[in-house]
């Protein structure tokens, strides 16, 4: 298929002839879990769940990094913010991220310095314009963003700001998905792989999945053609019985992904196991700063101990993630739990699978919209 044009991953007509093809091939049941938010968003905003046969099934995973952040770090951030003479900088999804007993949105009411950024270098350009204060920067992410935390790093260190520092708390997907592939909770049979991180990490760290496991896997883009092709090129593989890293994203990924960014990430940045909400602790998901660099460690610098992890009362946002429940099976969905009052994160990010529910599948009544 030859497209040339961003028209054409958007065409009514490209997009009927795949579903064709589709039907066409596809005769036994598959469980399809894509694994980013924006795949999430994007298979709701354009109706793919509906013209795909019944025998198709699309499971919303642990993409998205402000959902998969566990109580933990949010505790950190909201006790660092209550600290004198600091400035908490974030991005604005993680305001309303409910932690144990506080949100930053909450504190920000109360008086706290907290100020949404759009980039960690807008972080880095605060600490240097008040020098008289401490400048934190709360990161979170995958391996999309996770290089720009470590050149913000690298740029306060070489320009001497001494004021600045990070609350860390990124992750590494690959091995997320091989602890959900050994927990085998739903049966997996193919997956729909993150377009902007495999821009990064390109396809290799993927490849465990189809060798190890057996299970196809499908590097795809964010149009709905894109997303179509991609379903078409695993439902392929399981009607063949083979077992393949593809990818269908091809303009922006390539297979060897971005080793400068890959190599500037590891130069701040060591892997370290890393608690994933509603998973639990997943060895080599996370990333620490490593020990040259550790004087930009907000934690370490403010002396942060955080005890322990304490879950949301009710919320079954962990279970989502892991593809067990949808949004609809959980009690305070559309009730008690709404974009404008969050229970859990999944339902605060734009990302999250029970955002994403309550825009485009479910009313606020849990009726359909």
């Amino acid at each position: 298929m030859n497209m040339k044009f961003l028209k054409d991953y958007r065409d009514g007509e490209i997009a009927r002839g795949i579903i064709r093809k589709i039907n066409e091939i596809s005769r036994r049941p598959a469980k399809l879990m894509e694994v980013c938010g924006t795949h999430t968003v994007a298979i709701f905003r354009h109706g793919i769940r509906e013209v795909l046969p019944r025998n198709i099934s699309l499971i919303s995973g642990p993409g998205c990094p402000v959902c998969v952040t566990p109580n933990r770090h949010i505790d950190e951030a909201v006790e660092i913010c209550r600290r004198p003479g600091v400035i908490l900088t974030t991005f604005g999804d993680m305001m309303k991220v409910p932690g144990s007993s506080s949100s930053l949105a909450a504190e920000k009411a109360a008086g706290a310095d907290i100020r949404i950024v759009y980039s960690t270098m807008d972080a880095v350009d605060i600490a240097r314009d008040n020098p008289d204060k401490e400048t934190v920067f709360f990161g979170i992410g995958f391996e999309t963003t996770s290089p720009t935390v470590a050149a913000a790093i690298l740029r306060a260190e070489q320009e001497g700001i001494g004021n600045f520092s990070v609350v860390g708390a990124q992750k590494l997907i690959p091995q997320a998905i091989r602890a959900l592939l050994q927990s085998n909770e739903i049966g997996i049979n193919g997956f729909i792989l993150p377009g902007h991180v495999s821009s990064l990490i390109g396809t290799k760290p993927y490849r465990f999945i189809a060798e190890e496991f057996s299970i196809p896997a499908v590097v795809i883009g964010f149009e709905p053609v894109d997303i179509l092709q991609g379903i078409y090129m695993l439902v392929k593989q399981i009607e063949e019985g083979t077992a393949r890293v593809e990818i269908q994203y091809n303009r922006g990924v390539p297979p060897e992904g971005n080793p400068h960014a890959m190599n500037l990430l590891f130069k701040v940045f060591e892997p370290a196991d890393a608690i994933w909400r509603g998973v639990g602790t997943i060895p080599g998901t996370g990333l620490t700063i490593r020990p040259e660099y550790s004087r930009f460690d907000a934690v370490r610098k403010f002396g942060v101990c955080i005890q322990e992890d304490r879950d949301l009362p009710g919320c079954r946002c962990g279970e989502v993630l892991r593809g067990v429940i949808t949004p609809l099976q959980c009690g305070h969905f559309g009730r008690t739990c709404i974009p404008e009052n969050p229970v859990g994160p999944c339902m605060v990010s734009v990302e999250g699978t029970c955002a994403a529910y309550y825009k485009f599948g479910k009313g606020a009544s849990g009726d359909e919209a």
